[in-house]
């Protein structure tokens, strides 16, 4: 095994060992033919290389092209490996015989003297032939010499999953083909690991098994299908590929064994030969590994695109919407790259996963990836997903879903509202203090009291620089943030907290809070130095130090009593550095797990955890929240900005309970910039608004009507993010989204532009039927009906004109549907549930049955409230459930029963009713792990017993009393049914209550 250094000094001779070591493999078949002996026209020149075979190469390729003679003994297909030198990605255009192109993409070698190689497929005929090699459409790499190689007759394994789709694995030569639909969509797939040397399954293995076993995991019934590849003096390497009954993707991996197995890179999937089978609009999708830096999506047009994406990637036609996504499963270990081609290219595109990619400019990393399985037998890629789908978007949502299984939440599932609130960083920032946070909270509580959550409250956080409330800086009196907290829940409103774990702003060596240490001792280095990223060192996530302060500053917040904490710059743990203090830690990814998991347990299910800057898919387990895009404030390319990132990263509701597009500030802005703000929030899922409302401003009249706007509130209380209509803005966000909520449709519509835009909307087209009357309206005009006029019903096209710097939500209704439902709310009223509902309209409205739940998914009727039969005026309504207290959480809707028997359910609205002597349990169901609150009259030693329905126990354990925030108990190795639970103190105090293991 080398270290990090020596791959850096040693790698070129490794990759030349690799060329060495395939050439003797093949020695008694192989011809190799030097570029410089072929035919050079169009500006190509022979260049010296004292690294190529015969120290010359041949260059200037883009343009230029040389054609090369060979002459093989028999007609049929070789593998031709390309040795050639690049500084950057380009590709080559092989021609054999003046037949069809074979375009082929060929990774960075390391530098213009330095040679790698990467194989395709030809088609020779016995005897003479002519291979040129150019690139009319770009630059192309500099090329040293081909070598061919017969291909053995092959010899296919075909696994076959979901409806019409195959993998084609050829045993006798180590690659795949993948169809979809009986159509070859992704081929000439092979895999490499780079270790001591570098393992390619086309190369160096003379056995290739294949073996298979039916598996049930958290992705449901399936087969784990392996082929076991072995060679003479070759790690053993296993590509494993994963199906699931009904599904149409399939997971693969790739695993080095044997000693020795450890890497820095593995390609599970590398494939020149990509065809998405649709040519309209092709777009090639470039995802962030996280929010910094104002980072962007970017769709780009596959004849531009040659980038490697972040975790996962796509290449679709916006046009038909038929797309391949590709993407990482698994980030607990590595860094993951999806390098996307098509710059150069013409009908196929190119795809490489490398795991074990790192860049300065997307993953922040100021080195190589750390080396993976050190003094282990076995090391693992991550598992990669494989779909084609006949809507990209729907794949993206599949992906986002499949992340959430492979990697399920170590933090509580938040079961509250959905997060409204105001942060301190939107306008107040540095000038934070007591008062004025106190009057921001007077602000919510006495002048907009209609802005609240599903909860009737709001989070009131306070972002960076609450340590001017703290005399004495982190080790001072947290006396005036414990006022603050007591403030905020005196008048109904929840407070928040901010911090940065993972960083150290003061950059000086001192004694790190909370512990023994020096902060030099704890920074995180690279080539011995700090690494210094957004003003800030990094510090070690693994350090006993780093969770010392931890420890010591959560326990501060908690005691003063917050409820919610928003935690930033959290991509400063996952870099990758010299070395950890954990010793069996290698990679930042590893340390990212280490340190967050020490932070999420610090939290103890206490606060509602809310990410800012952070991995976009690794942050997934431990918050509840993220910012989907970081550090915008109120104008319209703010708006814009943010909306860049929803488009295509709107999936991530999947993974995360809620995303966010940043605070939103109206400050003085125009109207439509204003109301374009608020509809950036809605269409993400949040509402965190930023202004200074402890100073008189027209943002506080501005607030007062966009933020109690009832129409805006129902829908943002859903939480959900929008869908995007298309997806070929390049890195600029989509003026289109379409979201549906029951039998309601929200299509907001953007002008992001300086000049009036009309536009003409196919409903078909966002997702809607094109033949259905739809009633519509405005919602910002429900406020101001002088602000934009809506015609009553639209089929087929919506026609809008839309002022600059503005924006519209539509609402669609089916016209036949009876009954307009404006907003649904339930809250705790004494020792009872009060729910309130208004309608709109009503036509044929004979009743609305109100339903209970404990889980949200098992509903009863627990009353009935008449209808007005035809109404075209708001009516409202009020129910109250007497007796809510049988769960700490009850689930309610209604259910719309018109005079024929039809029937239509609102969304679910939840409330929490919490009673101090009784036990609370939640979730129930539960699947890992339930939260635990005993009643207040409970002393300490608390005994815990689960026992199951046959009366056996199945988990006994001693506790101390903790804290209000409860205890949270393991459940994973329960097995599925019902069981009781009770407590029990050392004053004989007892409660049980019943749960469900699901």
């Amino acid at each position: 095994m080398f270290s990090y250094f020596d791959n850096i000094r040693k790698l070129n001779q490794l990759r030349l060992v690799a060329c060495l070591l395939t050439f003797v493999s093949f020695q008694s078949f192989s011809q190799s033919f030097e570029a410089e002996s072929g035919a050079i026209a169009g500006g190509a020149d022979i260049q010296d290389c004292e690294s190529c075979s015969g120290q010359k190469m041949i260059g200037n390729l883009g343009g230029g092209s040389v054609t090369i003679p060979v002459n093989v003994a028999a007609a049929g297909t070789y593998k031709l490996l390309l040795s050639y030198c690049t500084s950057d990605q380009r590709t080559i255009n092989v021609t054999p015989n003046a037949d069809d192109l074979i375009a082929v993409t060929c990774p960075a070698s390391g530098g213009w003297s330095t040679v790698v190689t990467i194989g395709v497929n030809v088609t020779l005929n016995a005897g003479s032939n002519a291979i040129k090699l150019d690139n009319t459409f770009g630059y192309g790499p500099n090329v040293d010499k081909i070598t061919l190689i017969p291909l053995n007759a092959p010899n296919i394994q075909t696994i076959a999953f979901g409806t019409n789709n195959k993998i084609n694995y050829d045993l006798n030569n180590g690659t795949y083909d993948v169809y979809f639909n009986n159509v070859k969509t992704v081929g000439e797939v092979f895999a490499t690991a780079h270790s001591n040397s570098v393992a390619n399954s086309t190369s160096g293995y003379s056995s290739r098994v294949y073996s298979s076993a039916a598996i049930s995991d958290e992705f449901g019934a399936g087969t784990r299908h392996v082929i076991t590849l072995t060679g003479s003096g070759q790690l053993e390497m296993q590509q494993v590929f994963y199906t699931y009954s009904g599904k149409d993707h399939f997971y693969t991996e790739l695993i080095l064994n044997g000693s020795g197995s450890n890497s820095y890179k593995m390609t599970p999937i590398t494939s020149n030969a990509v065809d998405i089978q649709s040519n309209g609009d092709r777009r090639a999708l470039f995802v962030p590994f996280d929010n910094d830096k104002w980072i962007r999506y970017e769709a780009k047009e596959i004849g531009y695109a040659n980038f490697t994406s972040s975790e996962a990637g796509a290449i679709y036609d916006n046009t038909s919407r038929k797309g391949l996504i590709i993407g990482s499963v698994e980030h607990q270990v590595w860094k993951t790259g999806v390098n996307l081609a098509g710059e150069g290219r013409t009908g196929t595109s190119f795809i490489s996963v490398v795991a074990g990619w790192t860049s300065e400019n997307v993953t922040r990393d100021k080195r190589g990836h750390g080396w993976v399985g050190i003094g282990k037998q076995s090391c693992k890629s991550p598992r990669i997903l494989v779909g084609y789908y006949n809507d990209w978007r729907n794949g993206f949502e599949e992906y986002g879903k499949a992340n959430a299984l492979a990697e399920p939440r170590y933090i509580f599932d938040w079961t509250g509202g959905t997060p409204f609130g105001w942060n301190s960083w939107g306008a107040i920032q540095a000038d934070l203090n007591l008062p004025k946070a106190k009057a921001v909270v007077d602000y919510f509580a006495d002048q907009v009291p209609t802005f609240r959550n599903g909860d009737n409250t709001l989070f009131i956080d306070l972002d960076s620089y609450w340590d001017n409330l703290t005399p004495g800086g982190l080790t001072g009196d947290f006396s005036q943030l414990t006022e603050f907290a007591d403030y905020c829940k005196t008048k109904g409103l929840k407070p928040g907290i901010y911090w940065a774990p993972f960083v150290d702003w003061g950059k000086t060596n001192r004694q790190m809070e909370g512990s023994s240490y020096n902060y030099e001792e704890v920074w995180t280095k690279v080539n011995g130095a700090p690494i210094d990223l957004d003003g800030a060192y990094a510090l070690d996530p693994t350090h006993p130090a780093t969770k010392a302060r931890i420890a010591y500053l959560i326990g501060k917040f908690k005691a003063c009593g917050f409820e919610m904490i928003k935690i930033d710059f959290l991509a400063h743990a996952s870099l990758e550095a010299d070395g950890f203090y954990q010793s069996d830690i290698h990679t930042g990814m590893e340390a990212y797990k280490v340190g967050m998991e020490y932070l999420t347990d610090q939290l103890d299910g206490s606060m509602l955890v809310y990410a800012a800057i952070s991995p976009s898919l690794a942050t997934g387990r431990y918050v509840h929240m993220r910012r989907i895009a970081c550090d915008a404030y109120k104008d319209i390319s703010e708006t814009a900005y943010t909306l860049n990132s929803t488009n295509y990263g709107w999936w991530q509701n999947q993974i995360y309970q809620y995303i966010d597009a940043d605070h939103i500030v109206f400050g003085t802005q125009t109207a439509g910039e204003n109301r374009a703000r608020l509809a950036s929030s809605i269409v993400t899922g949040t509402i965190i608004t930023g202004d200074d409302y402890s100073t008189d401003g027209i943002w506080k009249t501005t607030s007062q009507t966009l933020l109690q706007n009832a129409g805006l509130l129902e829908l943002a209380k859903n939480g959900k993010a929008f869908r995007p209509v298309e997806g070929n803005t390049g890195w600029d966000p989509n003026a289109l989204f379409i979201q549906t909520v029951g039998g309601d449709h929200y299509l907001a519509v953007f002008n992001y532009g300086a000049e009036t835009k009309v536009f003409s909307i196919d409903l078909a087209r966002a997702g809607l039927n094109g033949q259905t009357n739809y009633l519509s309206e405005e919602l910002f005009s429900r406020a101001d009906p002088s602000a934009k006029a809506m015609a009553a019903t639209v089929q087929g096209i919506l026609s809008l004109t839309i002022p600059p710097k503005d924006v519209m939500i539509i609402h669609l209704r089916d016209a036949a549907l009876p009954v307009t439902l404006i907003s649904f709310d339930a809250e705790q009223v004494n020792l009872a549930t009060v729910l309130r509902w208004k309608t709109a309209s009503e036509s044929s409205n004979k009743e609305f049955v109100v339903e209970k739940s404990a889980d949200a998914v098992a509903f009863h009727a627990i009353g009935k409230v008449a209808g007005r039969g035809d109404s075209d005026k708001p009516v409202q309504y009020t129910f109250s459930d007497p007796s809510p207290q049988a769960h700490p959480i009850s689930y309610y809707r209604l259910k719309q029963v018109d005079f024929d028997g039809k029937s239509e359910n609102s969304r679910i609205v939840a409330v929490s009713f919490t009673n101090k002597d009784s036990l609370i349990l939640f979730p129930n169901p539960a699947n890992t792990k339930l939260n635990l609150k005993v009643p207040k009259n409970f002393g300490s030693d608390l005994h815990l017993k689960i026992v199951g329905m046959d009366a056996k126990s199945r988990l006994m354990d001693q506790f101390a009393k903790n804290t209000d925030n409860g205890l949270t108990i393991d459940i994973s190795n329960l097995d599925k049914g019902t069981y009781l639970l009770s407590v029990e103190d050392g004053n004989g105090n007892s409660h049980g209550i019943k749960f469900v293991k699901d």
